[in-house]
């Protein structure tokens, strides 16, 4: 059979996920960790400090990395540094990465940070957790902390009963890997998943968020999606709840096909205004006839770009960013 096809940015979902739910994250893969930790006061993602210690030659590479700023009971500061290792592969040099980022941040800030590792590969028998070398004279062992997300599918139910995100996006990684070879099994259990967040009762910004984790990282075939989408409608109107991220990416598809009947770039241009009404409100006049100015690489452009908009001020950056007068 063939293969369903992977996003190349996998890392992408990963990054968000984990700043919209780093308190869970940690609740849920190191709860050691996360008991050291004070959660009433703020945490600080160290996004300038982790680029001076990331080498720019590893930059590209399918992971994700935070180093994050918490404050434990105690009222001491620690810096945390969470790796999420998504090759799909073991790495080789994985251990030895582990303690030379552990290693800079200590040399450049004076900060030591607790090490841990969130693992997506396949392989159950690749558990890396320290580096070390021996010397007569002189001795290292690093060790850090790592979570496996291959042992969570032996205890599926538990998955089941949690309303930790991290429940569902570890049932998303694995119903991905897991049908690789099943396009049909995995629409299943897309559509399984993303109702189960309606089934949970969670806010509207979760679901969207935790929406976007399992659309981006179970991908369908076109056919299959369309289908998947005609369902999923379906569900939001007995349901009475029209949360239109949960289909936008694929009726965004759809209208293009459907506006292809009405000429290509006029059709693109009203899916694009009702999207975008929705996602950031109501446009005025003088928008809309700034958008549907676009010429149709622009449009193409734009499609991709409003998936992340949150508010009016997002399509105004973009806008003035493209140079559109």
């Amino acid at each position: 059979m063939t293969n369903v096809s992977e996003r190349s940015d996998f890392d992408s979902p990963w990054k968000e996920i984990l700043e919209a739910y780093f308190p869970q994250a940690m609740q849920f893969f190191f709860p050691e960790t996360a008991a050291l930790i004070n959660w009433e006061r703020p945490y600080e993602f160290l996004n300038k400090e982790f680029q001076q210690i990331a080498r720019e030659a590893e930059q590209g590479k399918r992971y994700a990395d935070q180093l994050v700023k918490v404050w434990q009971i105690q009222g001491q500061e620690l810096w945390l540094l969470v790796h999420v290792e998504i090759q799909a592969q073991k790495e080789d040099d994985f251990s030895k990465r582990m303690f030379t980022y552990n290693f800079r941040i200590f040399d450049r800030f004076d900060q030591p940070a607790i090490s841990l590792a969130i693992l997506c590969d396949t392989n159950r028998e690749w558990r890396p957790n320290n580096y070390s070398y021996h010397y007569p004279h002189t001795r290292l062992n690093f060790e850090f902390g790592i979570s496996k997300l291959l042992d969570y599918g032996n205890s599926w139910q538990d998955l089941e009963n949690s309303n930790n995100p991290f429940a569902t996006v570890v049932m998303a990684h694995l119903k991905t890997q897991q049908t690789r070879s099943s396009p049909a099994e995995r629409k299943i259990w897309k559509f399984s998943l993303i109702r189960r967040l309606y089934d949970l009762g969670l806010q509207e910004q979760d679901i969207r968020n935790l929406y976007r984790f399992i659309d981006w990282v179970m991908i369908l075939p076109k056919a299959l999606e369309s289908q998947l989408w005609e369902e999923f409608k379906q569900f939001e109107q007995e349901r009475t709840m029209r949360y239109v991220t949960t289909g936008e990416r694929i009726g965004y598809e759809l209208g293009k096909e459907e506006g292809r009947q009405e000429g290509r770039q006029e059709g693109e241009q009203v899916i694009i205004l009702k999207i975008l009404k929705r996602r950031v409100g109501e446009l005025s006049p003088e928008l809309k006839e700034r958008i549907q100015s676009l010429s149709s690489n622009q449009l193409e452009t734009l499609s991709e770009a409003l998936l992340d908009f949150t508010s009016m001020e997002d399509l105004l950056n973009w806008l003035q960013s493209h140079q559109v007068t």
